[in-house]
């Protein structure tokens, strides 16, 4: 793919590490550690023919792993002692499928012992998510190492639904992504599902004029009331992404022309003449959003600051 040439030497330092950037490269197991590509694809699609939102999970951790530290596996760390870790951090709280990063880590292990980093296996697993879904496949960038630090309070840093344009602006920036990122990237909430805590902002009480937010859909904003009720009990209840939430496409895009999307950080792509024109050309085209979808996650993917390779991804060696 001509879109990997440019970036198999991509070398991207990120804010928060102080360690130097390591070069990554397309070949680097060629030689220790040949199969290992396979060996998470298997994990990950048997974890999803048992549990279909395992993709959603997995592209989602990958994101949150690589904006607190960079692409370090720091998301896997468990709470230890006094510490607690970037797992258990409020925005944190509802990701899950960590067991499939676990499993196929075993697996690795056992085949090529010391060689592969926590990190490489779940930039692995979030393509492998992508294509799963129905999304299109890249070449990964290898070499990522392992970091010794995860802290719950720098999850403060990751991008909240409730963001406007240039807070959004501002939390890419700072990692070295560009607002064409930030489009292309927001387009992975084509799959998953939200808690109703993350867009009950936009549903009531929405600010001293407005009870719903006002570009939000009146029928989509009264379902999305049905589902959230007030006294919500329910610990689970929410609603998914888009109609289509277990397939890669570019429905995400058109539903924000619609406003029937959930997040505030959604429907604020609408309000910057950059960001809307990259929202109406992908609604138009799944060919351009894929194209730079693949060309922003090898970018994004490729922040790193990590120190080793992990034997047991819970925890440093």
């Amino acid at each position: 793919m001509t879109v990997l040439i440019a970036v198999l030497t991509l070398v991207l330092l990120v804010s928060a590490s102080t360690s130097p950037a390591i070069a990554l490269s397309l070949n680097h197991y060629e030689k220790t550690c040949p199969d290992v590509e396979s060996i998470v694809a298997k994990a990950v699609e048997r974890a999803t023919m048992k549990d279909k939102t395992v993709p959603a999970a997995l592209l989602r951790m990958h994101f949150h792993d690589c904006f607190i530290r960079g692409c370090d596996a720091s998301v896997l760390l468990y709470s230890k002692g006094n510490n607690k870790a970037e797992k258990d951090g409020p925005a944190n709280l509802s990701l899950h499928g960590f067991y499939v990063i676990e499993n196929a880590k075993k697996e690795v292990e056992a085949a090529c012992p010391g060689v592969v980093s926590c990190a490489d296996i779940l930039a692995f697993a979030a393509r492998d998510a992508v294509v799963l879904s129905g999304g299109p496949t890249w070449e990964v960038p290898k070499g990522r190492k392992d970091g010794r630090t995860s802290k719950a309070s720098e999850t403060i840093q990751l991008p909240a639904p409730t963001f406007n344009i240039s807070q959004l602006q501002q939390s890419f920036s700072q990692r070295g992504l560009s607002m064409d990122d930030l489009v292309a990237l927001s387009g992975g909430h084509t799959i998953g599902f939200s808690h109703c805590s993350s867009f009950q902002n936009r549903i009531r009480n929405f600010n001293a004029t407005h009870d719903i937010d006002p570009t939000m859909h009146p029928s989509f904003a009264a379902s999305l009331r049905n589902v959230c009720p007030i006294k919500n009990k329910a610990k689970n209840a929410g609603a998914t992404m888009d109609p289509s939430s277990t397939a890669f496409d570019n429905t995400y895009f058109k539903l924000i022309l619609q406003g029937k999307t959930l997040f505030s950080s959604d429907q604020a792509l609408l309000t910057n003449p950059k960001t809307k024109g990259l929202v109406y050309k992908f609604a138009s085209s799944k060919q351009s959003f894929v194209k730079a979808f693949v060309n922003s996650m090898i970018k994004m993917s490729s922040l790193n600051g990590g120190q080793e390779i992990r034997k047991d991804c819970r925890v440093v060696n």
